[in-house]
């Protein structure tokens, strides 16, 4: 491969923005093929990829470019988006498809700064899926139109990194156009919510019915992506984890309630719970039920599957603990000590969903609190607890 071509390549690997944009966007889409690509007269290569559908490919693999329908939107400055190409007049019987044996498919040209073409954000998948929805289509050119500016932000942060100063002006720069990209995304993500509701009321025919229940757990999980793209964006620019700190005297019920609505995403899964009833603590119970939520979800995708999830919660000697406990494989030390980074994952967590900010909200939202959470994993037990001290007894 050309210099230059690896050279651009490292240029969106740089970007630490692009996994959790590649998964947010297969998550919005339900595509199982998403891709950042750098689109010449004569190259398409791979720059960042997620593939679920096990494509092949990976950053800088090359295809043909007159294979793909990046070509139409380099020479064109236009999107491509097809929902079910059976049913398109325009490609029904275009090559590209049949080489590659897609039916719904979207490709977004990408800009640099300067008005020059670099490529495509492109998607794809074997099975039809309605992406021309405005909102869709908005979304996928706000993610280019994201895309681009982190190019630019990188560029200039390589080339003035002897000056520190503006370095953290870029850094804050780019958090704060996630936080503004985040927080508009909220408003069509509340619209397909509600939309899905209402769906879900009108829908007369039962065959119908797993669709509207699909749609409607996508927007919950966009939603909960959106939400941890917030919370650390608010932690990296200074401001912390937000709090709403209250004497809240039915935390046992706020705990449960989380319980029980982990169980019915996860039927399969044994969840035992040991939690008193009368906890009261000076807390946020949204933000603890955030916790809670965060480290059960985690158990369950890395405990063995055949075993019961403990959670266990207690209050005495002045202190407040929630434990939640699975079992497996025992956690070395050094991954226990890169746990609570931002976007850091195992090796074994490579099939999970998420962005990789669970556990490290979960951390936020424990120092918020003034507490702490610890990790220990021996004899085939990982649990992961959190602790708050000067905890006022229940008066009686």
């Amino acid at each position: 491969m050309a210099i230059d071509l690896l050279k651009r390549v490292d240029e969106i690997q740089a970007i630490g923005a692009v996994p959790k944009i590649l998964e947010t966007v297969a998550a919005m889409t339900g595509l199982g093929f998403v891709c950042i690509a750098h689109v010449t007269d004569d190259a398409w290569v791979t720059c960042a990829v997620l593939d679920r559908l096990a494509f092949g490919l990976k950053p800088g693999d090359e295809l043909d470019v007159t294979t793909t329908l990046c070509e139409e939107v380099r020479d064109t400055a236009r999107s491509v988006i097809i929902d079910h190409v059976a049913e398109s007049t325009q490609y029904a019987g275009h090559h590209t498809p049949r080489i590659y044996g897609f039916q719904s498919y979207f490709s977004i040209p990408v800009f640099r700064a300067d008005g020059r073409y670099f490529g495509t954000l492109c998607g794809l998948d074997p099975k039809p899926i309605k992406l021309s929805d405005p909102v869709t289509v908005s979304t996928l050119h706000l993610f280019a139109e994201l895309i681009s500016k982190q190019l630019d932000a990188e560029n200039r942060q390589q080339a003035a990194r002897s000056d520190l100063s503006s370095e953290r002006e870029t850094a804050e720069l780019r958090e704060q156009f996630i936080a503004v990209l985040g927080h508009d995304l909220r408003t069509p993500l509340g619209s397909i919510a509600l939309g899905a509701d209402l769906l879900a009321l009108k829908v007369a025919d039962p065959a119908l019915l797993p669709v509207v229940e699909r749609i409607r757990r996508s927007a919950r999980r966009m939603a909960s992506l959106v939400d941890d793209v917030m919370d650390f964006t608010r932690g990296r620019m200074g401001s912390g984890i937000r709090l709403n700190l209250r004497r809240h005297d039915s935390v046992h019920l706020t705990l449960e309630q989380v319980i029980d609505e982990m169980r019915g995403l996860h039927p399969e899964r044994v969840i035992a719970a040991s939690i008193p009833d009368l906890l009261c603590l000076d807390c946020d119970p949204e933000r603890l039920a955030q916790l809670l939520s965060n480290l059960l979800a985690n158990a369950l995708v890395h405990g063995n599957a055949g075993t019961p999830v403990h959670i266990d919660a207690r209050q005495q000697d002045g202190k407040f603990v929630l434990s939640v406990s699975n079992e497996g494989q025992d956690l070395a030390p050094e991954i226990i000590g890169q746990l609570f980074k931002p976007y850091w994952r195992a090796a074994s967590r490579s099939g999970s969903e998420g962005l990789g900010l669970g556990l490290y909200i979960v951390d936020q939202i424990a120092r918020a609190h003034g507490g702490k959470i610890d990790v220990t994993s021996s004899a085939g037990r990982t649990a992961f607890t959190f602790t708050l001290d000067n905890v006022r007894p229940v008066s009686t």
